[in-house]
């Protein structure tokens, strides 16, 4: 299986997958796309996209987009080491804890919105203060799940797909300055992923199209 991962390294949503992909031991190639300077927008990343996003996962010629939806292609075709519960009631736990960062903080926050935001004249401040209140707003209900359902990890004590949205969306958190004092769970999942080699791999500093300012 021949695998490119058209990636930023910013991109909160392309760190979820490069963890699974990392998760799984397999190997792939990186195309980074860079957002800043509007290469997604390009009719060749188009015909791979047609919603323009990254990350955008080749697989043997076929393209995989959305990132939760990679992530289960992964775990349903790798089966070792699992992503996703084998409980199904422990599977919707899992998705929920996923879904409050893909579906409900990440969207209001990415790149596109912080650009339109600008665009109707709001400062950086209030952007800023903008991404800290729908962090705050979705971290205090996973703080309360991960509290109930964490081991070592976000659920259980395997890492899995929980971990692989909650690790870039605490990325995000510190990047933007996020009081995380409240969130003692989620800065303990985070400090052990940090020291797991899957998720150190996939850091955005670690990447080949990093920008360290």
């Amino acid at each position: 299986m021949q695998l490119t991962l058209h990636s930023a390294w910013r991109s909160s949503a392309a760190y979820r997958v490069r963890i699974g992909l990392n998760l799984k031991g397999l190997a792939y190639e990186t195309a980074p796309v860079n957002l800043v300077a509007n290469q997604h927008q390009a009719p060749a990343f188009a015909a791979l996209n047609p919603q323009r996003f990254v990350p955008a996962l080749d697989v043997d010629g076929r393209v995989l987009t959305q990132s939760l939806a990679i992530l289960e292609w992964l775990d349903e075709t790798v089966a070792e080491p699992r992503l996703l519960p084998v409980d199904a009631f422990d599977r919707a736990t899992v998705r929920t804890m996923a879904q409050i960062v893909a579906s409900d903080i990440h969207p209001v926050n990415n790149l596109r919105i912080l650009r339109a935001l600008g665009g109707l004249g709001i400062d950086e401040a209030a952007r800023d203060a903008w991404i800290q209140r729908w962090i705050i707003d979705g971290f205090t209900a996973l703080e309360a799940l991960i509290a109930q359902h964490s081991g070592n990890f976000a659920f259980g004590d395997a890492p899995g797909l929980a971990d692989c949205c909650l690790v870039p969306q605490v990325y995000n958190a510190e990047r933007f300055k996020t009081d995380l004092s409240p969130f003692p769970a989620i800065r303990a999942v985070a400090a052990r992923c940090a020291e797991h080699p899957a998720f150190a791999a996939a850091h955005p500093n670690q990447q080949p199209d990093a920008i360290h300012a």
